[in-house]
């Protein structure tokens, strides 16, 4: 029988906490779930906030944070779980940040809180107690943490500087009123 040591059990309550929280937030984004707005209501907000087109950046953002949720859950395929979670989070922390640190004020506590936690599940690794374990770790081989993550954080600069580019744009004189108005 194995025995499972503390850093197992530490690995399963941080990738269920954060996995949960994550795929919570993106079924909102896709399917309307928990309150939240689905496709429609998500694309029209990411509109508001300059990632166009809305609905694309809408089921982009659900899907990084539904699925890499969920397989950070599982502990299955885990350094690319945690590389789409943390993308999608740093998209977040973009739209928060003008709104300072603290999430009372608007900003952007939460997401970075949440890209990290995942970021560091892909580094770590999801434990023995994973889904990753089970199948001998096809998913989850040291090489792929730095390719998921540098893939990630080379598509969400480019995302998030598009993203920052329409925002300047819209405040310049005559620029498209309807950023951050809902």
């Amino acid at each position: 029988m194995t025995c499972y040591d503390r850093r197992d059990l530490g690995l399963l309550l941080l990738r269920l906490g954060t996995g949960g929280v994550l795929a919570a937030h993106g079924a909102q984004k896709l399917f309307g779930w928990f309150g939240g707005a689905g496709i429609e209501g998500t694309g029209q907000f990411m509109e508001s906030v300059g990632y166009r087109p809305g609905k694309v950046s809408a089921t982009a953002a659900g899907l990084a944070e539904w699925g890499g949720g969920a397989l950070l859950a599982a502990g299955l395929a885990t350094p690319a779980a945690g590389a789409a979670a943390a993308g999608g989070m740093a998209g977040a922390t973009a739209v928060h940040a003008p709104a300072g640190f603290f999430n009372e004020q608007g900003g952007y506590e939460h997401a970075a809180l949440l890209g990290l936690a995942a970021t560091g599940i892909a580094v770590a690794g999801p434990g023995r107690l994973s889904l990753d374990h089970a199948f001998g770790n096809v998913l989850n081989r040291d090489w792929m943490v730095p390719v998921a993550l540098g893939v990630a954080a080379a598509v969400t600069t480019a995302v998030v500087g598009m993203r920052n580019k329409q925002v300047r744009q819209a405040a310049e004189p005559g620029g498209e009123q309807t950023l951050f108005e809902e």
